[in-house]
């Protein structure tokens, strides 16, 4: 029984099924809005099936070529360099991951300092940034519930009083492990932290965590807005798309775009939700944005592409495009820029 009006009995047999959506509803109601039950009307494009990830094992899986012969650039820093008033400090941990400093606050992304995550090999770098070095984090930001973007062992690592701003019906994973201060929010919804507006904005993606919960929470990227006018845009996980262009009419005077650019082949398969260097190159001339910022490969491996290509292919199609080298910032992991 779970209780007098929420019984896991129908017509006394017991219903698992009742059960698993009496804790569902539970779950999307929790923080004080109905949430739908899955999102799958924002899908963009379908989902993968099992059938397509047969056909991936079938030709040869998702191991690229050259594995072991491949150096990813690795910046070795002694600690975090330190924003000064008014500056913006993007620091690149490794895949989604970068420490931001902005507005007088610090903030990740999408945190992963495990060495490994389910279903793929471990890590090909370290964190590029030493989690005891980081200062108190002031937010993190969510794009989405994948393994790679949402880390639990990561996650359990903060103070449960940090700020975690989630995609709409994800606040119930984060609360479940004792957090306190949990923002979910739609797209286009937004939350004020200090001098910072965080904005949960649009991507071509989907959400799953289990084999039963494809699509049950959003995905999107974030847009970070400062009272000083800096303005930085962290896309999470996509595909290529219109979103880009109704991002970059919406939020005006992007500083700097942080866009994936790895994990895209076989390109049949990958497409629709992720991004190859040369679609992030278009999505950051469509969002209008000063800067690129590169991530989202050299960290794990998630595709068959070879694991040095993406800032390869990235550094062409930027200068393809006539824009100047300094504003590409293919950073190496644990390397820090300055805006």
């Amino acid at each position: 029984m779970i209780g007098p009006d929420h019984s896991g009995y129908a017509g006394g047999v017991f219903d698992p099924n009742r059960v698993r959506r009496t804790i569902e509803k539970a779950r999307r109601t929790a923080g004080g809005r109905d949430w739908p039950v899955d999102f799958s009307d924002r899908l963009t494009t379908p989902r993968p099936t099992m059938r397509d990830v047969y056909r991936v094992v079938r030709e040869g899986g998702l191991r690229p070529p050259g594995l072991a012969e491949a150096v990813v650039p690795v910046h070795a820093a002694a600690g975090l360099p330190r924003a000064a008033a008014g500056q913006t400090a993007v620091s690149w941990v490794g895949h989604a991951s970068y420490v931001l400093q902005i507005g007088g606050l610090t903030v990740l992304t999408d945190p992963v300092w495990s060495r490994r995550i389910p279903g793929v090999r471990p890590r090909l770098t370290p964190p590029g940034i030493a989690w005891e070095v980081l200062p108190r984090v002031d937010a993190v930001l969510i794009s989405h519930n994948h393994y790679d973007h949402l880390d639990a062992p990561t996650i359990r690592r903060l103070p449960r009083d940090t700020p975690v701003l989630v995609p709409a019906n994800l606040a119930w994973w984060f609360r479940r492990r004792g957090f306190r201060d949990i923002t979910e929010l739609d797209w286009y919804e937004s939350r004020r932290i200090g001098a910072v507006e965080f904005d949960f904005v649009p991507a071509h993606h989907w959400s799953r965590r289990t084999m039963f919960d494809a699509c049950q929470s959003l995905w999107g990227g974030w847009m970070l807005t400062t009272d000083g006018g800096n303005r930085v845009y962290f896309a999470g996980d996509s595909g290529y798309g219109h979103f880009f262009g109704q991002i970059g009419a919406r939020y005006p005077g992007i500083d700097l775009a942080m866009l994936p650019i790895g994990a895209y082949r076989p390109q049949w398969f990958m497409q629709p939700v992720h991004l190859d260097p040369d679609e992030a190159v278009r999505a950051c001339l469509d969002v209008r944005a000063a800067r690129m910022a590169t991530m989202h490969w050299g960290t794990f491996v998630l595709s068959a592409e070879p694991s040095l290509e993406p800032p390869e292919r990235a550094r062409r199609a930027w200068a393809a495009v006539g824009r100047p080298r300094s504003d590409l910032w293919d950073l190496a992991v644990g390397e820090t820029r300055m805006l």
